[in-house]
Parts: C-alpha cells; sequence; structure tokens
C-alpha cells in the first residue's frame, strides 16, 4: 500500500535544463493580450450587436474552444465597453488563479482593475470602474452588504458552464450578463444552461482553429478499459472512490506505464487522475521507473505549486500528474502529451483536460492524448463537430444519446500493442471474436465450452505460426496475457456468470490448456501449416 503523506512537495529530482522555448513562449503569451485576430474582432462585432440590440439584462453566452483566446475577448470587450458607456464591469471567474490572470490580461488592455479577494480593501471601490472576483468571494461580499453594484452595467462570467454563479443572478437582475466557456453544457444536468441564458453565439471551431494555425491537432490513442465497476455519483460523474478502486490496480498502473512508453516516452507529459490516491499511486510508479516525475493535487501550497510548475516548465520530459488542479487556468505551451488516466462523463471535462496540450509553438503543431477511460468513444474525437447550439437547446437529448459503459465495451476489439504483434508478424489476422462465436454456437444448438475451445485453438495457431519449435509457441503463449484476460471477459458476460473467482478460475485453466494443446499438437500444427514437420 502506497502511504505518502499529502502536504509533502512530491517531486522527482531530475537535471533542470534551460529551454529557449521559453522566453518565446512568455513574448508570445503577452503580445496575445495586444493583437487579435481576424475570429477575434467577429466574435466581438456580434457580442456588441446582440447587447446594442438587447434589453439591459439580457442574458447572452459566448462559447470558444480552449486556447482561442477567451480572455483575450472579453478584455477588448470591457475595454471598449467602458470607453462608450458610463456604467462598470465585473468580471467573475470561480478560482483565484483564474482571478489574477484575467486582471492581468485586463491590465494589458489599459484596463485599470481591482481584485476582489478575501483580503480586498473596498474603501476604494469609487475610484475602479473594473472589478475581477471570484464567486465564492463575491457572494459573501454582496450578502454583507460590502460591495456597490448599483452601477455595474455588464457582468462577464469565466467558465460559464459552472453552475455556482446562479446564484449571484438574482444581484444583477439589470446588468447584461455575458457568460463565455468553452462547453456550453452545465455541470449539473438538474440546471441546463438554457434556463439561465436567453441566447448561444458560438465562435470559432476547433478544427478550424487548427486549419488555420491557431491550435495543435490531437494524435489520438485509446486503450480499452472496463470501467463496469465505475460508480455514478450524485453530480452525474464516477465517483472518486470508485475510480481508485479500479485506477490503482496494478494491472491499470502496468497499462498506464506502458502506454506512456508506447506513446509519450521522451515528451512533456501530463497526466489527468480522478483522485489524490490514484495520483500518488502513478508518481510512485514512474519515479520507481525511473521517469522525473511529479505530483501535485490541491493540498500543495502556493509555494509548492510554483516550484514544481517552474520545474515542469524547465524539464524537457518531464511527467506531472495531478487531479483536477489543471484542468482550468493552466496555460503550458509546452506539454506535449495529455494523458487521461481516468474516466469521466462530463463532455466539459473531456475537452478540458484534452485542450491542455492544444497550445501551439513554432515547432509544435501536434500533440499526443492518450485515453485510458474510454472517453474517446464515449464522446468522440476532440475537435468533432459538435452541435452546441442543439446541445445547449436540448441538453437532455445530447447526454441521453451518449452510451453505457456496457454498451461501449461491448463493441471493444482487443489489439495487439505494436511490440507485441511484431512478435506475431507471420499471422495476417490475430484477432478473434468471442462474441460471434458464442451466437453461432448457440444458433447450432453447441454448448458454449466450445468457445472457449475454439478460441484456445485460435491462439495456439498464431504462437505456432511464429514459432520454430515448441517451445519458442510457448514463450509466445505467455505474451498473451492481456488478450486472453479480455476474451475470458467478453466470454463470462455472454454466459452471464462473472464472479471474480469464477472469472480468475477460468483464466488460469484457459492458459494451462492452450500450453496442454501447443505441447500435444504443435508437431500436427506446424506441418498443417508450413506443408513441412518441424526440425527435431
Amino acid at each position: 500500500m502506497l502511504v505518502k503523506p499529502f502536504k509533502d512537495v512530491i517531486f522527482a529530482r531530475h537535471k533542470i535544463e534551460s529551454m529557449s522555448k521559453a522566453s518565446a513562449v512568455e513574448l508570445e503569451e503577452r503580445n496575445e493580450g495586444k493583437n487579435l485576430y481576424s475570429y477575434q474582432k467577429g466574435a466581438i462585432d456580434k457580442i456588441f450587436k446582440a447587447f446594442e440590440e438587447s434589453p439591459d439584462d439580457y442574458h447572452l453566452l459566448y462559447q470558444l474552444p480552449t486556447g482561442g483566446g477567451k480572455t483575450v475577448i472579453f478584455s477588448e470587450i470591457v475595454r471598449q465597453y467602458l470607453k462608450h458607456h458610463k456604467k462598470k464591469v465585473l468580471v467573475m471567474t470561480h478560482r483565484i488563479e483564474l482571478c489574477k490572470q484575467t486582471s492581468n490580461m485586463l491590465t494589458e488592455f489599459g484596463v485599470v482593475n481591482k481584485v476582489i479577494d478575501s483580503k480586498a480593501d473596498l474603501s476604494d471601490q469609487s475610484n475602479y470602474s473594473c472589478f475581477v472576483a471570484m464567486v465564492e468571494t463575491l457572494n459573501n461580499r454582496l450578502n454583507d452588504d460590502k460591495l456597490d453594484i448599483s452601477d455595474i452595467g455588464l457582468v462577464i462570467i469565466d467558465e460559464a458552464h459552472y453552475n455556482s454563479f446562479t446564484k449571484l443572478f438574482k444581484f444583477f437582475s439589470q446588468s447584461f450578463i455575458l457568460g463565455v466557456t468553452a462547453t456550453p453544457l452545465s455541470s449539473s444536468i438538474e440546471l441546463p444552461m438554457t434556463d439561465n441564458y436567453d441566447e448561444l453565439i458560438v465562435g470559432e471551431s476547433i478544427e478550424s482553429l487548427i486549419e488555420n494555425g491557431f491550435l495543435a491537432r490531437a494524435e489520438m490513442y485509446t486503450y480499452n478499459v472496463g470501467l463496469t465497476s465505475l460508480v455514478v455519483g450524485a453530480n452525474g460523474d464516477y465517483t472518486v472512490k470508485s475510480s481508485e478502486d479500479l485506477y490503482t490496480d496494478n494491472d491499470m498502473l502496468t497499462k498506464l506505464l506502458q502506454a506512456y512508453e508506447e506513446r509519450c516516452k521522451n515528451k512533456k507529459t501530463l497526466i489527468f487522475n480522478n483522485g489524490i490516491n490514484t495520483s500518488l499511486h502513478v508518481y510512485d510508479t514512474f519515479r520507481r521507473a525511473g521517469y522525473p516525475v511529479a505530483h501535485l493535487d490541491n493540498t500543495n501550497t502556493k509555494k509548492e505549486r510554483a516550484l514544481i510548475l517552474k520545474w515542469f516548465k524547465k524539464t524537457p520530459d518531464a511527467i506531472l500528474t495531478s487531479v483536477s488542479i489543471l484542468t482550468t487556468g493552466f496555460d503550458e505551451p509546452t506539454v506535449d502529451s495529455i494523458i487521461l488516466n481516468r474516466a469521466t462523463k462530463s463532455l466539459t471535462l473531456y475537452y478540458q483536460m484534452i485542450g491542455r496540450g492544444s497550445r501551439i509553438l513554432k515547432d509544435k503543431k501536434t500533440f499526443t492524448v492518450v485515453d485510458l477511460g474510454n472517453n474517446f468513444h464515449r464522446f468522440g474525437p476532440w475537435g468533432d463537430d459538435l452541435d452546441w447550439q442543439r446541445i445547449f437547446k436540448s441538453p437532455n437529448y445530447y447526454l441521453d444519446s451518449i452510451l453505457s459503459d456496457e454498451d461501449l465495451e461491448s463493441n471493444f476489439r482487443y489489439e495487439m500493442p505494436d511490440e507485441l504483434r511484431a512478435e506475431f508478424s507471420k499471422s495476417k489476422n490475430v484477432h478473434f471474436d468471442i462474441q460471434k462465436t458464442y451466437v453461432d454456437s448457440i444458433r447450432n444448438g453447441e454448448s458454449s465450452k466450445v468457445v472457449l475451445e475454439r478460441s484456445i485453438e485460435q491462439h495456439a495457431k498464431i504462437c505456432t505460426e511464429n514459432s520454430e519449435d515448441v517451445y519458442d509457441a510457448l514463450a509466445l503463449a505467455k505474451m498473451l496475457g492481456d488478450d486472453i484476460d479480455f476474451r475470458i471477459a467478453r466470454y463470462t458476460k455472454c454466459i452471464s456468470k462473472s464472479t471474480f473467482n469464477f472469472v480468475e478460475w477460468l483464466k488460469g485453466e484457459y492458459r494451462k490448456k492452450l500450453n496442454a494443446y501447443l505441447r500435444a499438437n504443435f508437431d500436427t500444427l506446424f506441418e498443417e501449416i508450413h506443408g513441412y514437420p518441424p526440425e527435431d
């Protein structure tokens, strides 16, 4: 059992190399706030048109993908609004980090602003025309009647899909509210965004931003994972406990490490988990394997977090395993790989996590995404052509169309990793369809036992095709563990018998019978395949 104090900085020692990219990145980020792209100018025109044509209390929602520059757009909107109107502006965020980033961006646009945090002195509030506040702090200040909002004409809500903002709408019944989000789908099924916003303006698509060089393209790799043990909680997503039970399992940790080595090795990698304990297990797994890795969660102090993120930025092949904290308000363009070491039923979270790797650099046009939660099968490719207007107007229609885990897994097909497939290169086809074989056997009036018998025969055949003698074949059979486990899982679903002890017994029996079949039939199989007997 992995036990580590959560308050400790968990940090792998690794030589920090200076990166020539860093200064370029900082320069790009500084210039971003001063030069608007054509699609950003177009969005601003549409928003102001809606503003001018609508009543003062109109609620407008604007969608733009992560990395498209939502903060840039609404900072310019604030600048123009204050220039042409005699009322004030309030910008709301849901996290303190976003408050500071927003304040800095507004400053770059020449907008003098005041951050309303828990320590803010409001005695000089009359000197400001723009305020930036975190939702909970603002709620407390308004309930205590410590902030004068009588002159607020425009309220901007960043990451508007979070429902925590809606409780503040009652204070701004005469203000124009502009919500901005990458995914106009509420974080709660019970509180659809269409109940709180009058209209949605859809911005540039991910595909368009990629085609025009504003975002990097995701190269996605998915590894099928059995998720039927996961439990959905009251918030509509998988519970932390059931996720940790699955993702701290040795088999899953091994699969994660293998996936990293196959797709992400020597790339700067961000790993998302559902649960602190899972992230700690991931950290320990990569540390033991000798990789430069750090762990970050919301229990780290500000100083610890700054130290870890500085190391991550400067280290080319760094691995950072985290929990939730980096899904919003974190922009690190040097990230080359994203690993979703979790499953989620939230489309918003899916897009947020992958979006962390989409920032471009001069020598970065693509980034890698490894999915270990069947999220790709559930939501489709990142950047797929989603009908946001329909999702906004009929969220239940969209949510009801998402396949259940059972339905997803029924369509899975085991794919050998590239290195293993190379060991079976002489076989044109290594796939065996358990479900089809089961259906055919039932239709023919045969016992379900013939399914595994035929599976063993097929495994024996591909082992023999790629061997010179029985010892080579037995060695290859040992490499088929994942494929065997997958076939047993499919078989037990077919026969509706899947107790843990029965499944484990079946896996062991399968391996014994495969080895026995090879020993008894290798010579015959070899001659049938090659047309001549094996050498003595």
